[in-house]
């Protein structure tokens, strides 16, 4: 399920899950050789992170963070990146 952000809190909040837990969340960061927007992104979403688990919801420990793909997975990896998408590296493209 995709969110924006100004609808997550809310979402979490009156979601009643009773057989999902929300381990984490996934950003796209844009296609761009700015590393500094990278950065930001990336820190914006482990921010988030931080922000939904002092919320202390049941079933929503959001412990993992994909984000960062073949183009940007180590700055993706430096923000707390548990998870990264790297499909052209591993098929040379």
């Amino acid at each position: 399920m995709a969110l924006r952000k100004n609808q997550l809190f809310v979402f979490l909040k009156e979601a009643d899950f009773k057989n999902i837990e929300m381990i984490g969340l996934m950003t796209m960061a844009p296609l761009t050789e700015n590393v500094g927007e990278l950065h930001q992104v990336f820190h914006e979403l482990k921010q988030l992170q931080r922000d939904i688990q002092k919320l202390g919801l049941n079933r929503v420990p959001c412990k993992e963070l994909s984000m960062g793909m073949t183009n940007d997975y180590m700055i993706a990896i430096e923000e707390g990146a548990t998870h990264i998408r790297v499909g052209r590296a591993l098929v040379n493209e």
